[in-house]
């Protein structure tokens, strides 16, 4: 039952990493096009691809934290009194400084207001922001991805090789490394965000972790296979000796 346990729970992160695999060329397309935008004449009636900066008043703004399944959300005002939601991915570093009556700008693109600026120049996109979304795509795709492979391997091994104490153990060895490469993508990918590195940077930094990760692999796998990994025998008692 494990291993039928780690084979589907492998599945589905092969899935959820060729889903994000087949979504970073979107994305990088989404953001060159954002970047390329020209700023509306303006202001427009209608979705436009054009940039529009609209000064709104905050009339509300909700943190959420320790809400799972909740984002931080603020509800932004016209001039008019039309009300805008909004929603964002993290609090800083504009959403938590956010207080009733303040004045802020708002950048709509595609009819939506896709980034956040305050009066002290701090900009913060929101969940319909463009930027970085490739980022966390390739890191989604990574993760997945190797976890992925290294589950369904380690999960079906040990499913041809019952009754075999030492490929049990080996499988084991591969499921356990997988956590760390699909680990190891997300660490990566936090690392990326916070320090705003580029594209490039994921796989240039897991790249080489993986390597010394696959050879860690490789390396208990084998051991357990040569029984280097068996635990101490038990001392067998001496035999008596008959004269």
């Amino acid at each position: 039952m494990r291993s039928v346990l780690w084979v589907l729970v492998a599945l589905v992160a092969l899935a959820v990493g060729a889903a994000s695999a087949h979504e970073v060329r979107g994305a990088l397309e989404r953001e060159r096009q954002y970047r390329g935008a020209p700023a509306c004449s303006a202001a427009p009636v209608r979705a436009s691809g054009c940039v529009w900066e609209q000064e709104f008043t905050v009339r509300s703004a909700a943190l959420n934290r320790g809400e799972r399944s909740e984002s931080p959300e603020a509800e932004l005002v016209l001039p008019s009194g039309e009300p805008w939601e909004v929603t964002f991915p993290r609090t800083e570093p504009v959403m938590s400084e956010m207080e009733p009556d303040e004045k802020v700008v708002g950048v709509i693109w595609h009819g939506r207001i896709v980034e956040v600026r305050d009066a002290e120049g701090r900009r913060q996109q929101t969940s319909d922001g463009p930027e970085g979304r490739p980022e966390d795509r390739l890191g989604g795709a990574l993760a997945g991805l190797s976890f992925g492979l290294a589950g369904l391997v380690g999960g079906v091994w040990p499913l041809f090789a019952r009754g075999e104490p030492r490929h049990v153990a080996a499988a084991k060895m591969v499921r356990w490394h997988g956590v760390g490469l699909g680990g190891t993508a997300i660490l990566t990918l936090w690392a990326q965000a916070a320090n705003g590195w580029p594209l490039w940077a994921v796989p240039a930094i897991w790249g080489p972790l993986a390597l010394l990760i696959l050879a860690s692999m490789a390396a208990f796998a084998l051991g357990a296979l040569r029984g280097e990994l068996d635990g101490p025998s038990a001392p067998q008692e001496p035999q008596p000796h008959v004269s």
